[in-house]
């Protein structure tokens, strides 16, 4: 972690390391934490594996839907890491992707309460980090955290 290039976040997710991945696998459920709520978000393609492809699109009122995501995943190991990036789109070309270019580690560890939950984004210069930092970096991909705990916990209790 390089503090000048990169932003974190961690939550304690009350659900087993399975219904973490299960949220970040299956596109159903994938749909219904990946965008801050009220916004909607729409799978296009969610194939969770190395040179897999995320895209996805959304929409403030249902019904009419824009691009969001058109990512690539670098790494996946099942339960423990994923790895995507924007800078590669999901047909492998290079990317300059809005508002910035980043790569995104997830990693799942067991947890005395559940499920250890840390995020880490790379950025490649401090102007980079810090654009995303004052477009919301924390409040959206906290509030989107919150989403999928809610989801992955749901999930468990059943």
């Amino acid at each position: 972690m390089n503090p000048d290039l990169d932003l974190t976040l961690q939550r304690v997710i009350r659900a087993p390391r399975a219904a973490v991945w299960s949220a970040w696998t299956d596109p159903s459920r994938f749909e219904k934490w990946w965008v801050p709520a009220p916004t909607v978000c729409r799978v296009d393609r969610l194939d969770v594996q190395p040179g897999g492809a995320l895209v996805t699109r959304l929409s403030d009122d249902g019904v009419d839907f824009v691009p969001h995501v058109n990512a690539s995943f670098l790494v996946v190991d099942e339960l423990e890491r994923i790895v995507f990036t924007n800078a590669i789109d999901s047909a492998w070309r290079p990317a300059n992707p809005a508002p910035v270019p980043m790569t995104a580690e997830i990693t799942l560890s067991d947890h005395p309460d559940g499920t250890d939950y840390r995020i880490i984004v790379r950025h490649g210069d401090p102007a980079a980090r810090a654009r995303h930092e004052e477009l919301g970096f924390f409040e959206g991909w906290g509030s989107v955290t919150k989403q999928l705990a809610v989801v992955a916990e749901s999930q468990a209790a059943r």
